[in-house]
């Protein structure tokens, strides 16, 4: 099973809070990690988006279907994201495409055992893998991705 979190990309500043956009640069950064995300996430792979609008500008640019869930938008309980995902038991890779502090503290419960405020840069990938969902060993961190390293 792979779980791979999201960050949606640089987005305004304002209110309501759901209906910030995408920047310009944000635009950019979703559009780099899409392309860096399309060519290796499984085909099959069931994608989760926030309802704000600009979690859902980020994950347009994968060109995907994917589900609009209540339970993954802004501050949402790391825990009620884990559920929504089915992890460690959905017999297929799941993409959630969210927001801090929650999947910084997602990213900390999956490492750590607990939930502590990890730094989840803003259109960062966190790619976690468990081979073996009956054995907590068997997680690794498989991938990390920032837009920095994919920018040209």
């Amino acid at each position: 099973m792979e779980l791979i979190l999201w960050r949606h990309a640089d987005a305004e500043e304002g209110s309501p809070d759901r209906l910030r956009e995408l920047t310009a640069l944000g635009h950019k950064q979703a559009g780099q990690l899409a392309d860096w995300l399309n060519v290796r996430l499984p085909e099959h792979c069931r994608i989760l988006a926030s309802p704000a609008t600009r979690a859902q500008q980020t994950v347009d640019k994968l060109e995907r279907d994917y589900d609009v869930l209540e339970t993954i938008g802004p501050a949402a309980d790391p825990l009620a994201v884990l559920k929504a995902a089915a992890w460690p038991d959905a017999g297929q890779a799941v993409l959630v495409v969210g927001h801090q502090p929650t999947l910084g503290r997602l990213a900390s419960l999956l490492l750590l055992g607990r939930q502590v405020d990890l730094d989840f840069a803003r259109g960062a990938v966190w790619w976690f893998e468990q081979r073996d969902p009956a054995d907590a060993y068997t997680l690794r961190l498989k991938a990390v991705m920032t837009p920095e390293m994919t920018l040209k």
